[in-house]
Order: structure tokens, then C-alpha cells, then sequence
């Protein structure tokens, strides 16, 4: 399994040519020492973040501790999942307030409370496949109106699943491919107030759109590779592309509204960025798989 998720992450050994060199700038302050880590506690590979409309802060890793909470400030709250998640991806916070994230390892979608409680898990454990009840590696979360939720189901195999709020199975779409509505590791979700989905398609270094029920829409080409995508109280798309190293902050048509970002290990640089998301105040948290960290900045 270490092997095979190895493999997925360097599947290309070097970007493609950096797109967008003359995108406008968006302004950002690094925001230092956070968050504040108990002492002997340390974040492994860092894929996931979200925040609650409590404005705190969920972290999701490969570490011993899976899932970290912190509030807004950095200070540490609690943490969950040892011993039952076993390959960390993709985490996602709802409208209640529930967090939902995707185990690659395990091949399951588990939904928690904010303190930790499973709620409810889609999938079989330990268990791939790609019928109504199973997944292969899935690797996102997003939710739509009345609840719905959509999985990236990502790796192990290339389409979308959409299911009720209760869990119920809806409906499927893709398959591996370059076409329109085939993927090559869909790695990312997000959904906007109209209910279409925004599915960034990592090795395709594109991102496609579809309405509710999966029929293509559109597919962007020029932002480089999707790894990560938020959809903002603002209604703008805030998008991880990996490769390149650099965050972008997009409208629904597709437009560079600002880009943030390049390769390196010192503070406020990421390596591999993978997965991001806004707090209440105006905060960009941004995971990296290769910093093994969380990145906080305040949009200016």
C-alpha cells in the first residue's frame, strides 16, 4: 500500500511547464507559529483541512493522531481517529458541522462529529470495489444542496459517486480516460449554489464541470494541475495546484482572479500543496504533503 500511494503522488516526476506566469498576484500574509502542537504531538504527511462555523480548525494527517483540532488562534482542542483510520486523504466540514473524511487505505468515507463520534461510513472496510456500496481509494468529499454528497473515487478507480444525506447510493459517472467525464486521478471536489460539481482531475491537469446529475458542462485547461478545491462563502473557487507549488483564487468562469505561491520549504513556500480551505475571518489554511505541515495566511 505504501508503495502504491508513493507511486500515485510522483506518478509525474516533474510539473509541466508552469502555466499562467503573468496571472495577477494575491496578496498574502503568512501568519507564523501556527498552530501550537502539544508537546511530543507532530503532524505527519498533512493531506487534508477544514474549519467549522465555530472557526476551528481540522487537520488531517498520517501521523499516530489523524485528525487534530485547533480554534482559530492555533490553540490545540483534541484529536481522534488512532487506531481506526488507516491512510489519511481528503476531509471535508458540512453545514452541520459534521467532518467527513476519506481513508485510501481502508477505501472508506467516514463521517464524524466535531468530537470525534462516527456518525456514519460508506464503503467497506478494507474492502475495494467499485459498485453502490464499495469505493477504491476515495480520495475527496463536497456536498451539494439538501445535503447531497459527492466522493472523488479517485485512485483505484475514476468516477464520481453521489449519494443522499442518509448515505443512500443516487447515482455514478466516469471512468479513466481524457474525454470529457473521464478522469485520471479525480482528486478534488467542490460544489456551488447552483449544485454543479468543479472536479479537479489531477493527471489531466484540467478541471471539469458537470451539473448535479454528472453531465459535462465545461472543462478548464489553463490553471495547471487541481489537487485540492474549495468553494467559497464568497461564491469564488480557491484551487491547490500541486505541482506548481502555488494556490489560485478563481471565479465560476474560469478567470485567474490571484495566484500565490512557489516551491520550497521555508515558511510561507509549500511543497506539494495539496488540499486548502478559508476560515470565517478572511484565513487561507493550505495543506502540504511534503512539509508535513498546515500553512496559515490571511488574505489581504
Amino acid at each position: 500500500m505504501i508503495s502504491l500511494r508513493i507511486a500515485l503522488l510522483v506518478s509525474v516526476v516533474a510539473p509541466l511547464q508552469v502555466l499562467g506566469a503573468d496571472f495577477p498576484k494575491l496578496a498574502l500574509r503568512y501568519v507564523a507559529d501556527w498552530p501550537q502542537l502539544p508537546q511530543g504531538v507532530n503532524f505527519g504527511i498533512t493531506t487534508g483541512v477544514g474549519v467549522d462555523s465555530a472557526n476551528n480548525v481540522y487537520v488531517f494527517n498520517r501521523g499516530p493522531d489523524p485528525v487534530l483540532c485547533f480554534d482559530s488562534s492555533g490553540k490545540y482542542l483534541r484529536t481522534w481517529g488512532r487506531g481506526l483510520l488507516n491512510d489519511s486523504h481528503g476531509l471535508a466540514v458540512d453545514a452541520d458541522d459534521n467532518i467527513w473524511v476519506t481513508d485510501i487505505g481502508s477505501h472508506v468515507v467516514v463521517k464524524f462529529n466535531s468530537m470525534g463520534r462516527v456518525l456514519m461510513v460508506l464503503g467497506q472496510t478494507g474492502t475495494p470495489g467499485e459498485s453502490e456500496t464499495q469505493f477504491n481509494m476515495p480520495t475527496h468529499v463536497a456536498f451539494g444542496p439538501s445535503g447531497k454528497v459527492y466522493v472523488s473515487d479517485g485512485y483505484g478507480n475514476s468516477r464520481i459517486v453521489k449519494f443522499t444525506a442518509r448515505g443512500e447510493y443516487v447515482t455514478a459517472w466516469g471512468k479513466k480516460g481524457k474525454g470529457p467525464g473521464e478522469f485520471n486521478a479525480p482528486h478534488s471536489l467542490a460544489v456551488d449554489g447552483q449544485g454543479q460539481v468543479y472536479v479537479g482531475d489531477r493527471e489531466n491537469h484540467r478541471l471539469q464541470i458537470f451539473d448535479s446529475e454528472g453531465h459535462f458542462l465545461a472543462e478548464w485547461t489553463h490553471l495547471g494541475s487541481p489537487w485540492g478545491l474549495y468553494m467559497g462563502s464568497d461564491g469564488l473557487l480557491y484551487m491547490c495546484d500541486g505541482y506548481n507549488n502555488r494556490v489560485l483564487k478563481l471565479d465560476l468562469e474560469g478567470n485567474v482572479l490571484g495566484s500565490f505561491g512557489e516551491e520550497g520549504r521555508a515558511p510561507g513556500r509549500f511543497a506539494f500543496a495539496h488540499h486548502l480551505t478559508l476560515g470565517k475571518k478572511g484565513e487561507l489554511y493550505v495543506a502540504e504533503i511534503q512539509n508535513w505541515r498546515v500553512s496559515k495566511f490571511i488574505l489581504d
